[in-house]
């Protein structure tokens, strides 16, 4: 417990055998986690059988890959089921550090903020940390063009780290988004439109052979997405339509 609140990490996880043991050592090294909650995609390869035997630790399987976004839809679901108070995603291909739970946790212990966003632009590592440049840029671009649309000042929208809390997750309709890796976009502009706070903490980032990412055509898809979610909110603002995702 963490000044008496529930932590629990979940850990979307999709042929993620490679780096989940350690992702998941360092998690429970910060030795504020009472739980984590790891859900495997459907993996092909030995991502069930490692998680099956690790500490601390819930199991859940797909029968069929659902996508990331489907993924954390389960995620969240089996959180607040397991009475947590305070939700954190971590990535099992060790991009992001674990270093930073209680860091983010205690943002959100504080009450100050229901979301905390682990930045990679932030502090300027990205590039230093091996991102590529044309993903670089990209974040940058679509980032500027969703703070304009939705009237925020992220440093960006784009990242896989995150925290929240019980309220916030109990509030938002996140089974009428995507099943896609759009979902992350999504769910960042639910919050915005509910009027919470988002924090963001600088974040170091590691690209490796390892680390789980989508290719340029699967990118381009996204990047429509997150575009097509931010006009979406800003003609919602205007009261122009009326869309499910923003109640």
């Amino acid at each position: 417990m963490f000044h008496g609140k529930k932590i629990v990490v979940v850990m979307p996880a999709y042929n993620a055998a490679a780096t989940l043991k350690k992702t998941h050592e360092e998690v429970l090294a910060q030795g504020i986690v009472d739980h984590v909650i790891v859900v495997d995609d459907a993996s092909a390869d030995e991502t069930l059988a490692i998680a099956e035997c690790l500490p601390q630790t819930t199991v859940h399987r797909h029968a069929q890959n659902t996508g990331y976004g489907g993924n954390q839809k389960t995620c969240y679901r089996l959180a607040l089921d397991a009475g947590a108070d305070i939700v954190i995603m971590v990535h099992p291909d060790y991009q992001y550090t674990p270093l930073l739970i209680p860091a983010m946790a205690s943002i959100i212990h504080s009450g100050l903020y229901d979301c905390v966003l682990g930045s990679r632009i932030l502090g300027g590592g990205a590039l230093r940390g091996g991102m590529p440049l044309w993903r670089y840029v990209s974040n940058r671009f679509l980032t500027l063009l969703e703070n304009i649309l939705m009237g925020s000042k992220l440093s960006e929208f784009h990242t896989g780290y995150r925290a929240f809390s019980r309220r916030l997750l109990e509030k938002l309709p996140l089974h009428v988004n995507s099943d896609d890796f759009v979902f992350d976009n999504q769910m960042l502009a639910q919050i915005l439109w509910c009027g919470y706070g988002i924090a963001e903490v600088t974040c170091p980032t590691k690209y490796s052979p390892e680390a789980s990412s989508i290719n340029f055509a699967r990118s381009v898809k996204y990047g429509f997405g997150c575009l097509a979610t931010a006009a979406a909110y800003r003609l919602a603002r205007m009261g122009l339509c009326r869309f499910a995702m923003f109640p």
